[in-house]
């Protein structure tokens, strides 16, 4: 919620209209892309420095939301702590973002790296996975992607890493199946 809270903020403060309406359902088919995906389609007559700046006021807005409509997903902070094996975040989130949501929730002890999106192609590019692998030390063959978009299975089979879809997250089940996942799960405690 927070997340599209903060785009539908963003887009509300801007003095042009946008070109189509900026419901939840349409700005969910967005998270997990760079948010230039989203706000070129709302905003297709804007420059690539409106966009950018777009973008810093998003970060600005969604942060200063204090995550008051985030929640951790049931099952989650349990799954982590007993599943064994090192891990990492591979989000399209910046690291200090990703670091400063996972500490606010009590999560970032679980992870033994925290890699967001820092300068470098987003999913469904495969390069936050390479890096987050790296950072671990690790090979693709040996790591599991756990996702809820089409980015994320797009990105983990360019990365040549098994990739497990959530049933609970913000990705759409139909577009979900179309990229066919290695696994499917309902809750995180079922990869124990």
């Amino acid at each position: 919620m927070d997340i599209c809270g903060a785009v539908q903020s963003v887009i509300s403060s801007t003095p042009c209209p946008p070109s189509r309406p900026v419901d939840f359902p349409y700005l969910k088919s967005f998270i997990g892309l760079h948010l230039h995906h989203c706000f070129s389609e709302v905003f297709p007559e804007f420059t690539v420095e409106q966009r950018d700046k777009l973008i810093a006021d998003y970060r600005t807005t969604y942060l200063g939301r204090g995550h008051q409509q985030t929640s951790v997903y049931p099952g989650v902070a349990e799954g982590l702590a007993q599943l064994a094996g090192r891990k990492s975040t591979a989000t399209t989130k910046g690291t200090p973002t990703t670091r400063a949501i996972l500490e606010q929730f009590g999560l970032l002890r679980f992870f033994d790296g925290v890699q967001g999106t820092d300068g470098f192609p987003c999913k469904p590019d495969p390069d936050v996975i390479l890096h987050a692998l790296a950072g671990l030390g690790a090979r693709p063959e040996d790591a599991l992607m756990v996702g809820d978009a089409p980015a994320d299975i797009q990105a983990a089979k360019a990365a040549g890493v098994k990739v497990c879809v959530t049933t609970y997250g913000y990705g759409n089940r139909q577009e979900l199946a179309a990229c066919n996942p290695d696994y499917w799960i309902s809750d995180l405690r079922e990869l124990l």
